[in-house]
Formats: C-alpha cells, structure tokens, sequence
C-alpha cells in the first residue's frame, strides 16, 4: 500500500518550546513512521509545510510580494524536510528528499519517475517546496502528489488536540460533534476545515480519500498509517 503523509510545519515545533524544530518531535515522528511502515510493508511519502518557519500568506498580509513570501515558505519546507530526513536516517531508514524547487546541492529534483522508484526500493520519500509554485498551499500539493505517487490514501495529520473533522471548531465550542466520516460534498457544503478547498475539491474530482487525525495522539500516526479507523474519513 502507498500513502502520503501531509504534516504541518507547527506540527514539527513543540509548543512547549520556543523552538523552530523540536528535535525530540521529529524523532518521535520518525519512529513512528518506520514502525508503521515495518509492520505494514508501506510505501510512504511525506509532504511537509513551513508554518513553523514563515508563512507566505503572513508576509502578503504585512504588505510583502505574494509570490515572494511563499517562495520564502517553500524554503521552510525545505529546512523541515532535511530535518525529517536526518530523523528517520539516524533510525536507519532511507530516505530521499525530492525538492519542486531546484537546490541540488542538498535535495534531489522532484521527478515523478524517480519518486516512484525510490519507494519501490523501500525508501521513504520527503517532498519539499510544495509544488513549486507561489499561491498553493502545501495541503494542495499533498493532493497533486497523492495522485500522481497513485497513492491509495492521503493522510492529514493535525495538532493542537484537534482528532479530526467537527461541525464546529472544538477549541471554541464544547458541543462540537466529530464526524467519523463526511463526504466531500459535505465538507464543501459546509465549509468544515479539513484542508484548504483547492486540496478539497482535487481529491474530490480524482477520487482521493483523506483520513484527518491527532498527530500527536498516543501512536496515532502508526494506527492511521496502518489503516485504524482513526479520526475522520473524508471521500
């Protein structure tokens, strides 16, 4: 089975810490993605973000070139990607970073073909630099990947407490209700957050579920990669 995991920037910073990068963080997710992928025989790609480092649609706000900021963001993903990369290596798990943004020096060029055959020998692949371009978020380019790795299902790991998709935002209001899982045309029905809606309506028109979930919870992200009913199933 082949998947792509999309995690958040935030998600590599602990909030206990005022830190970029939780080194201990990043070496719990990488554990927990070669237990997952061992116990599984996955074939795993990551796509990661750059919250934690700059987001482009902040430095557009502050009055900063649009197109300008997110390329300085796609650089973000870069630096986390590295980070994720030593992670899992130091667990002695390959892996290969594939950048849309070309930095030869430090990451290989994304080619679709050469991502396919790294994770037929058993390497975990890290996407960087969305894809390529200013405007998309990186929510959107974990869609484009998980259609063009023909990944079977794309997982959006959150944090902050937040276990899946709710009617309402559960850090506001007590009474949200969960759903286990919601159609897509739901979602845009009513503009539940799961991911940005270009991600929404791509995995929708090409048929890719998306399973949201904790990703700090206990082994959650070993349960949802080993396909446990974990928070919300979107399709």
């Amino acid at each position: 089975m082949r998947v792509v995991l999309k995690l958040s920037g935030e998600a590599l910073a602990s909030s206990a810490r005022d830190e970029t990068i939780d080194a201990s963080v990043v070496d719990h997710l990488a554990r927990e993605i070669i237990a997952a992928k061992e116990a599984q025989d996955l074939e795993i790609c990551v796509m990661v973000g750059g919250g934690n480092i700059w987001r482009g649609a902040t430095g557009a706000m502050a009055g900063m070139d649009r197109a300008t900021s997110d390329t300085m963001g796609m650089l973000g993903t870069a630096i986390n990607a590295l980070a994720l990369q030593d992670a899992l290596e130091q667990h002695g798990q390959d892996t290969r970073v594939l950048s849309a943004v070309a930095m030869a020096q430090v990451a290989e060029p994304y080619i679709r073909r050469r991502a396919v055959r790294h994770l037929e020998k058993g390497r975990v692949v890290v996407f960087a630099a969305g894809m390529g371009s200013p405007y998309f978020t990186t929510d959107t380019s974990a869609a484009l990947r998980t259609a063009e790795m023909e990944a079977e299902l794309l997982l959006k790991g959150t944090h902050g407490g937040v276990d899946g998709v709710y009617d309402a935002d559960p850090r506001l209001e007590p009474n949200a209700v969960r759903y286990d899982e919601v159609s897509f045309e739901e979602v845009i029905a009513k503009d539940l957050r799961v991911m940005d809606m270009t991600a929404i309506t791509f995995c929708k028109d090409n048929g890719i579920p998306i399973r949201v979930f904790d990703l700090m919870g206990d082994k959650t992200l070993r349960r949802a990669l080993s396909g446990d009913a974990v928070g919300t199933l979107v399709k």
